[in-house]
């Protein structure tokens, strides 16, 4: 939660690129933990796979994979620099989208 609070700030500050990689780390974090959760190897594995492997389990729909892949994008075009591809509003909705994400999944 601290993480997510640290991006909000970065991106009220103007920083989206750092504020999406932050936000991005939230997620992945909360979606290794939710594959431990649910006996799901998390071994070499990224998160795509991750995500798929949650989806075929049944821990949530294909609805939320693929909001979960659309929050992956944002994270990866930040982190290999591809800024002109989300804009800060992308960011904000990514970080509402991965509170309700733990609020809904988180253990």
């Amino acid at each position: 939660d601290s993480e997510l609070e640290q991006a909000k700030s970065l991106l009220e500050n103007g920083y989206k690129n750092a504020a999406a990689v932050i936000a991005g780390v939230v997620l992945e974090t909360a979606i290794k933990e939710l594959c431990l959760n649910n006996g799901i190897d998390i071994e070499r594995k990224r998160l795509t796979q991750l995500n798929d492997d949650l989806a075929k389990a049944g821990v949530y729909n294909k609805l939320q994979q693929k909001q979960i892949t659309a929050l992956a994008d944002i994270r990866n075009n930040a982190a290999h620099g591809d800024y002109d591809e989300f804009t800060k509003e992308d960011v904000e909705r990514m970080i509402s989208d991965i509170e309700r994400f733990l609020l809904n999944y988180s253990s």
